[in-house]
């Protein structure tokens, strides 16, 4: 199960540093990891659609937003969402919705009301509950947080960087392959259905998904 002193310690072995005690320990390498952790998880949860990020959800249109011009309804993004797995017009996503448009990097617009929509979240229920990583996926974070803080906790030159950089693109593409072996072919991993104006979760039907 990773921990963020996991990942930490993955990262300082790929740099050859010495492992951290507890993630409150007064170094400076604990200091420097702290200063990209969210970044640098929000930045690999971005790279994929995975499986255990997962989430669906119902949206109905927002009545406080004004449609763009040739769209009849405005839908407000999750907070939570990272990158879209795939937009529908029925909750059994039959019907891909390919006629809707990104506004801002908040807002949605379409012709139907309401949409489906299937993303990568960073809830803590979902792509930050680090707990339920994949160990692959696991790998490929700690290696990411060590190319970002290698500059300022090593020596390490272009050519270190550039090897540290193959092995975490090596890591990323072997999360993502076990990943998609997890998914049932032609089916959308299981998720909680939430409707984003009230109501309570219930459980989804599974479609496809998008490729990576």
């Amino acid at each position: 199960m990773a921990t963020r002193l996991g990942l930490y310690n993955d990262a300082l072995a790929h740099l050859g540093e010495r492992k951290l005690v507890t993630v409150t320990d007064d170094d400076e390498s604990r200091h420097a990891l702290d200063l990209h952790y969210d970044r640098a998880l929000r930045y690999c949860l971005e790279q994929g659609l995975w499986n255990f990020a997962l989430r669906t959800v119902q949206l109905d249109s927002s009545a406080a937003l004004a449609p763009a011009l040739g769209y009849t309804y405005a839908f407000e993004q999750p907070t939570d969402w990272i990158r879209t797995a795939q937009v529908s017009a029925d909750e059994n996503f039959t019907r891909p919705l390919d006629d809707f448009s990104e506004e801002g990097g908040n807002i949605w617009y379409a012709f139907v009301d309401p949409i489906y929509v299937q993303y990568v979240s960073d809830d803590a229920g979902y792509g930050l509950d680090i707990g339920a990583w994949p160990e692959t996926f696991t790998e490929y974070v700690g290696c990411h947080l060590a190319v970002r803080v290698a500059k300022r906790l090593t020596a390490a030159g272009a050519a270190d960087l550039a090897e540290l950089r193959k092995e975490e693109k090596r890591l990323r593409i072997d999360a993502r392959a076990k990943d998609a072996m997890n998914q049932v072919a032609g089916r959308m991993p299981a998720g909680t259905w939430v409707t984003s104006r009230g109501g309570g979760a219930r459980r989804g039907p599974r479609s496809q998904t998008l490729g990576y």
